[in-house]
């Protein structure tokens, strides 16, 4: 008799509601295997925050699943390809994955499966609308984010789904545990389903329509802080956009939205942009290397630059591993226009710290910022730490809640350097003088 039973392999899609993968893998009453692997080549690199908010999503998972989760720990297409025979599946059902190493991972675990004779199936994406999809006319992508945002808000987006009565069986085969938290030393979002769909039902209610004029203000409740559960796959664009509809109101955050996926995209056609310059002319910038650069970095990833913002950006990313979007470009551009750094060690600390770390949208964020990515002409932009400090946390409230030694600086001095590493004017110049050697311009 032919199997009739399925693995679902979990990864960046930990929830049960809105799930066409798993809607496949349990149709005309499959049973399923649910199954994550915790794979070390994104283990490895991920930083304690990371891992913790992984580890209690998939405990939550599990308990969604009725404890039916099957846990391994390995290199993915042993791993799978194991776990298909032992536990007599006929197929391996997953979310399409479509970044430079889980496509390369995907692609072994399916040449693994074939010779097997199991089938390798990819249903739905992490995203409203799969990296590749939206295109020019002529079939090329797009390089700029406005006639991509126009091009994406017209593709339809399919209704969410229901959460599927599937019947999920763990078989008797051999699984490990969901490891144990690693010491964070900071309060964590909630990391369930539920807790996501709770948030934006709040945020719905209280804090879109205020979205617009507040989301630039690090002190302020202004922004989701929706990351973690789009990282990780508790809530699926798809649901928020349907949530929204046609309402001309939360067009900022519906923007938000298809930056996201603008930065998939662009990571989908340039899987060599995660770690090198997109424009490739830029190869060419100097940029600072040696011990002293080194010694800079420290002062940056510590907080202790002597400028009151960026200080306060990277202590809170260390205290809680997340940090304000506005701040997240202002440290960034802190890192490359004033070090003069490579945007590739920022990039990769933030990946390491950030409980949302997402691969498309961190290191082109950077790239944005740097002024080696997308943007047409970005390298003259180059943020003023103190100007944005005075124009965004007017009164200094963000400064005093992560940078206590100015808790009592008076207004006029918040915002000002204190024993700054570097000169903020003299390094602008030095950007720019640096840029123009490279462009002529």
């Amino acid at each position: 008799m032919a199997s009739s039973r399925s693995i679902l392999w979990f990864r960046r899609d930990l929830r049960v509601a809105d799930h066409p993968a798993a809607v496949h893998a349990g149709r005309d009453g499959r049973e399923v295997v649910p199954v994550f692997v915790l794979d070390p080549a994104l283990v490895r690199p991920s930083g304690a925050v990371r891992l913790a908010f992984m580890y209690r999503s998939l405990r939550s998972l599990n308990e969604s699943l009725g404890g039916k989760l099957v846990v391994r720990h390995g290199q993915p297409d042993a791993v799978i390809a194991k776990l298909a025979a032992d536990a007599h599946a006929d197929e391996v059902v997953v979310t399409r994955d479509h970044g430079p190493y889980g496509h390369r991972r995907d692609a072994a675990v399916a040449e693994r499966l074939r010779s097997l004779e199991i089938a390798f199936v990819g249903k739905g994406s992490p995203y409203a609308v799969a990296p590749g999809t939206v295109v020019k006319d002529d079939g090329n992508p797009y390089a700029v984010f406005t006639p991509f945002f126009r091009a994406w808000s017209t593709r339809p987006h399919p209704d969410p789904l229901d959460v599927a009565d599937i019947d999920w069986i763990r078989p008797r085969i051999d699984h490990d545990s969901i490891p144990a938290d690693p010491d964070v030393g900071c309060a964590l979002p909630d990391a369930s389903e539920h807790a996501a769909h709770e948030l934006w039902d709040t945020f719905l209610r209280e804090g879109i329509d205020r979205y617009t004029s507040r989301r630039n203000a690090p002190a302020e409740s202004g922004t989701s802080r929706l990351s973690p559960y789009l990282r990780w796959g508790q809530l699926h664009p798809r649901q928020l956009l349907a949530d929204l509809g046609d309402a001309a109101g939360p067009s900022t955050f519906r923007k938000e939205l298809a930056w996201r996926e603008f930065y998939a995209d662009v990571l989908h056609h340039h899987p060599e942009s995660a770690r090198e310059n997109l424009q490739r002319k830029m190869d060419q910038l100097p940029l600072d290397t040696d011990a002293t650069a080194r010694r800079r970095f420290d002062r940056w990833a510590t907080g202790t630059t002597g400028y009151p913002i960026v200080d306060a950006g990277m202590r809170q990313l260390l205290a809680t591993g997340w940090m304000h979007n506005r701040v997240r470009m202002i440290t960034a551009s802190f890192l490359v226009k004033d070090l003069h750094l490579p945007w590739q060690w920022g990039a990769r600390h933030f990946m390491q710290r950030l409980v949302d770390g997402d691969l498309a949208s961190n290191q082109h964020g950077w790239q944005w910022v740097a002024g080696t990515g997308t943007d047409a002409a970005p390298f003259f932009r180059v943020f003023n730490p103190t100007l944005q400090s005075a124009k965004f946390d007017p009164d200094g409230s963000y400064i005093r809640q992560w940078v206590p030694e100015l808790a009592d600086a008076d207004v006029d001095t918040i915002h000002q350097p204190q024993a700054p590493i570097v000169d903020h004017a003299v390094e602008r110049a030095d950007a720019l003088r640096r840029y123009r050697a490279v462009t002529g311009r």
